[in-house]
């Protein structure tokens, strides 16, 4: 605001010189008025060009004002008040006052209506035709200006307070949807990861220990769960690295992950750890391009959490994995011949249930930009788990 002020005291300086100069005395008074001519354009162009740079020093020493007041009275008494210069002078008390407050205004808008106020009596002599109410209205308008000025300065410092009020709310605002981001996230790795494969473990130990106290014991029985509680237990340890590594390291971006590999692998183990009969092809016209880890990682864990579910919930005794680009879709498609969904099934009810796999599972796919769609599908029967992530987002980094 103070540099479109300057700016406009610059045109109207520049439009009121020529007349200056002209009313001026030959000799020493024509040599003082391009003195002054000079100091105030140019005064007036540097606060205008470099006002971040030189505003602190106009703000530190209200002396600087002043002296451009003075030189500025030396113009206004040789081109008169009738000339553009009169709106110079009425710039210098609402400058005052956005920059030194209502103190500083009324200092300067006092010195200004005195100047004019001279400057009319110098006139009076020479002219006598002035009146009362044309000598009053630039001082009047100076003291209105000073106070306008100052009330914009009030205005600005307390929307300034405000904006830092609120910029302070939106930090804090942030900084807790983070926290609870990463409270989430956690708790979706928890789950699908180290919980899971622990339950799994607590099974196997009931069985070794049914195993193992019977009357009749079956060496190799007990032998086979034995080696399964040892490959489970293996399989919590490295998914606890897993989970610490990420949270200490952020995944590197450059390396890629071939999926339909991964995918295969964890169906395999998926088949003999839990004796459920599945399956995977790889389907699509194309081969799938390498998919940043971090993505990976939320693709494998939504395929694996629906295997389990499959395992767990709906009685399956097949489930058929599928995987590929078709179009430009990567397309993975989990289906069980099981029992299905209950009827009317929301997110919410199984939020408010407390069962957070399926709300894990959106929330995954929903990090990476990926669809999911969760139901019977085409099939008669069983449930079908379809995540279809679009292929441009494998050259990005996944939307926050």
């Amino acid at each position: 605001m103070c540099r479109q002020v300057f700016g406009f005291r610059l045109a109207m300086i520049a439009l009121a010189a020529p007349a200056a100069l002209l009313n001026a005395t030959p000799g020493l008074a024509t040599r003082l008025v391009g003195a002054a001519v000079v100091v105030t354009f140019m005064g007036s162009y540097v606060l205008f060009r470099d006002w971040e740079r030189f505003g602190p020093l106009l703000l530190r020493h209200p002396t600087l004002l002043a002296v451009d007041t003075l030189f500025g009275a030396l113009l206004l008494i040789a081109a008169g008040p009738d000339t553009t210069l009169a709106y110079v002078s009425v710039c210098t008390p609402l400058l005052a006052g956005i920059v030194y407050g209502w103190r500083g205004a009324a200092c300067f808008a006092s010195l200004q209506g005195l100047i004019l106020l001279l400057v009319h009596a110098t006139l009076e002599d020479q002219h006598r035709q002035p009146g009362l109410a044309q000598s009053l209205l630039l001082p009047g308008l100076c003291v209105i200006a000073g106070a306008v000025g100052s009330s914009l300065r009030n205005l600005m410092l307390r929307f300034g307070a405000a904006t830092q009020a609120l910029t302070t709310v939106q930090s804090r605002l942030a900084v807790t949807e983070a926290v609870g981001a990463e409270r989430a996230r956690l708790a979706r790795e928890m789950h699908d990861s180290v919980a899971k494969t622990l339950h799994g473990v607590a099974l196997a130990a009931d069985g070794l220990a049914g195993s193992a106290g019977a009357d009749r014991m079956d060496p190799a029985l007990v032998k086979q769960q034995a080696e399964l509680v040892a490959r489970s237990v293996r399989r919590a340890a490295a998914e606890a690295r897993e989970l610490l590594a990420d949270l200490r390291r952020e995944s590197d971006p450059d390396h890629g992950t071939d999926v339909l590999v991964e995918l295969a692998a964890r169906t395999r183990d998926f088949s003999a750890r839990t004796g459920l009969a599945a399956t995977y092809r790889p389907t699509g016209d194309h081969a799938v391009p390498p998919v940043p880890p971090a993505v990976a990682r939320q693709l494998l864990t939504i395929a694996s959490e629906a295997m389990e579910n499959a395992h767990r919930h709906a009685c399956a005794t097949h489930v058929d994995v599928r995987a590929g680009v078709h179009g430009d879709l990567l397309r993975i498609s989990v289906h069980d011949d099981g029992r299905g969904l209950p009827p009317g099934t929301t997110l919410e009810q199984l939020r408010r249930a407390g069962h957070f796999g399926l709300v894990g599972m959106v929330e995954r796919a929903a990090s990476v930009g990926a669809r999911i769609r969760i139901g019977r599908g085409g099939h008669p029967k069983g449930t079908e788990v379809r995540l279809e992530l679009p292929l441009a987002a494998l050259t990005a980094p996944p939307p926050a």
